[in-house]
């Protein structure tokens, strides 16, 4: 379960990018890529796990109500209608449909709304009520898939498209840290924030209930899931970094794939995985549907989870035709705003215990995270703010992407200090 949650086909695409721009410093890349991509997910699911039925508006009302409120809408926009769920359109069409049209279909925008109505229409239907269906697809489609994936990664391991090449500019500098930034876009972290109760309750019905022995099961079967993803995105972004002399530098992961795999395996394995990443997207789509649907109609219910169904989808229909590229490039600056401020709330979950209840830790901590995310947030948008010459200037690690990590901890140490002066004996007994 674990595995499936985190091996989205609309995932697939960044590893295969990084490898294409990381050449030579791939190794550096794919090391910060898995710590965000895989690592940080176990962490935010053991997290949940330990948090006692905790969920994301729970944990972001710690820091203040309104924040508890606002914060889980933001994040299920995010996995929802305006990156997550258009994305799986935009890479089932890049993969599944395009490689097999002519030249000017591919560019033609009728070929690509005219795909869109109909996955999104059967997304609708099969959201509406999800039942078996969906169940049965993905736990056929899933092996099916990851089948497919290994013999492609076999063979691109033992008979490589050509030798691997040198970096490009921005994996030149930093490689470690530009592939940590790259594992954002995969947005599993915030996924494992959001999903991470259905995997305890499932944990639950098997019996078992004390955190600790709920911990410990998430970190075994985590620790699986996570060598799994992490064989498969290690795979691919290799698979990536040797195809630059026989491809070129795409756009996307989504052509690198395709065109790998109809070299590799000829137009019929090509097909193959088509038709197992479209439905594998489709499977994602509904279930991202009909979690965000769930959520919305749950925080206003005088609007019926039909309507936010009907809603989502269309948003996510008409969002899927600005293409995969620039879906990617729009979901950039938002996920550097909030992707820290994801990390410290799993962080400081984690050592809930040892908070105990001093809540004016995640206030301070996610406050100054918050002031310098946004600011790279925007910095990565294309807006030229002074602070953000400012925070270069005197603030580690602004260069390298990570400059919310130290205010990070001084907010939580700020935190810590105002709690104790406020009420100094007010958690000795807990």
């Amino acid at each position: 379960m674990l595995f499936a949650i985190f091996f989205g086909a609309g995932n697939l695409i960044f590893p295969l990018s990084l490898g294409q721009a990381a050449g030579t410093e791939l190794i550096p890349a794919i090391i910060g890529f898995l710590m965000t991509g895989v690592g940080l997910p176990l962490l935010g699911v053991i997290a949940i796990g330990i948090s006692k039925n905790e969920d994301v508006q729970s944990i972001s009302a710690k820091v203040h109500p309104i924040f508890g409120l606002l914060f889980p809408v933001v994040i299920y926009l995010t996995i929802g209608p305006l990156f997550a769920v258009p994305r799986t359109g935009t890479v089932s069409y890049e993969i599944g449909i395009a490689p097999f049209l002519s030249e000017d279909l591919k560019t033609s925008p009728w070929a690509m709304g005219l795909y869109s109505i109909v996955f999104f229409v059967v997304t609708y239907f099969l959201a509406l009520n999800p039942g078996k269906v969906v169940d049965t697809i993905g736990k056929v489609l899933t092996p099916v898939l990851l089948i497919i994936l290994t013999l492609l990664l076999a063979i691109n391991i033992f008979s490589p498209l050509g030798e691997i090449t040198a970096p490009l500019a921005a994996y030149k500098a930093a490689p470690f840290f530009k592939g940590f930034q790259e594992g954002y876009l995969t947005m599993d972290t915030i996924g494992s924030f959001v999903f991470g109760l259905i995997v305890i309750n499932a944990i639950r019905s098997k019996g078992v209930d004390s955190p600790r022995q709920i911990a410990k099961v998430c970190t075994t079967a985590g620790l699986i899931a996570a060598a799994g993803l992490g064989l498969v995105y290690v795979g691919l972004a290799y698979s990536g970094a040797t195809s630059v002399q026989a491809l070129g530098h795409l756009e996307n992961g989504g052509l690198i794939i395709s065109q790998i795999s109809n070299l590799q395996f000829g137009v019929s394995g090509s097909l193959i995985l088509s038709i197992a990443i479209i439905f594998a997207c489709l499977t994602t789509s509904i279930g991202l549907v009909v979690a965000c649907a769930s959520f919305f109609n749950k925080l206003r219910p005088s609007i019926s989870y039909n309507k936010y169904v009907l809603g989502l989808t269309l948003i996510s229909a008409l969002i899927s035709n600005v293409g995969l590229t620039q879906i990617i490039s729009f979901s950039i600056p938002v996920l550097v705003a909030i992707y820290p401020i994801v990390i410290v709330l799993i962080a400081l979950t984690l050592i809930g215990s040892l908070l105990r209840g001093r809540n004016a830790v995640y206030t301070w901590s996610v406050l100054l995270t918050s002031v310098v995310s946004i600011v790279e947030g925007l910095s990565a948008a294309g807006f030229e703010l002074g602070i953000s010459d400012v925070f270069a200037s005197y603030l580690p690690f602004y260069s390298l992407g990570m400059g919310w990590v130290i205010p990070a901890l001084v907010g939580g140490l700020i935190g810590y200090v105002a709690s104790m002066r406020q009420a100094p004996y007010a958690f000795e007994n807990e």
